[in-house]
């Protein structure tokens, strides 16, 4: 099941699934001089936490790129650490590992692997080539944009075939690549379809029709 606030659902076995967090990217790019306020991380988790209340999940897997850098959890508020330590002893909370956080955060509690399969499924951060079974994963923040009142929307999305499911990010301050570009076009050789995030529902077209 495909969730508007950019999360799957997989209710025979009750896990919930998200991506691309970056926690902590704010504070990254004030480090850097690039001042941005510093609530992203509260905003995500608050997000995230809405999720949890809704599904009851007993799994949770976080598709990896969960923290902007190796070194954002050592600058995670104490708030929102507590929260992410004790969600991990609620429920089962694995970390796929990504290419913004390729070591496990420590402190934190929770599974760390590089793929997490489970029956016909695998989760894992970036989309292989070949698929064997059912794939799903993050990495490139798909957005799509659609013609609507003269105007075009663009917001975050799916696209997903008989294979493969891509997922948006959902991180508060991740941004996104156009579905139409030939990274996200090569996954889907035979066309798919867009699932984009509105407001409580998805609105899904052929791939072909994004812009």
């Amino acid at each position: 099941m495909l969730d508007p606030a950019g999360a799957v659902y997989w209710p025979e076995r009750r896990l919930l699934a998200v991506s691309d967090l970056h926690l902590e990217k704010g504070s990254s790019y004030a480090r850097r001089g690039m001042l941005l306020p510093p609530w992203d991380s509260r905003a995500t988790l608050e997000r995230l936490f809405v999720l949890l209340r809704r599904w009851q999940p007993q799994i949770l897997v976080l598709l990896g790129d969960s923290f902007h850098d190796q070194d954002a959890p050592t600058r995670l508020a104490r708030e929102e650490a507590s929260r992410l330590h004790a969600l991990a002893a609620g429920l089962r909370l694995i970390w796929v590992r990504g290419n913004h956080d390729p070591l496990p955060p420590d402190g934190l509690g929770g599974e760390a692997t590089e793929v997490f399969a489970l029956g016909p499924l695998v989760f894992r951060h970036q989309a292989t080539a070949k698929p064997e079974g059912g794939e799903v994963s993050g990495h490139y923040h798909p957005k799509a944009t659609i013609a609507a009142r003269g105007t075009g929307i663009c917001r975050p999305c799916f696209v997903a075939d008989a294979r493969r499911v891509l997922m948006p990010a959902f991180g508060a301050y991740t941004g996104g690549l156009d579905v139409g570009d030939p990274a996200i076009l090569r996954l889907f050789p035979r066309g798919g379809r867009v699932f984009l995030l509105g407001e409580g529902r998805l609105f899904g077209f052929a791939l072909h029709a994004a812009r």
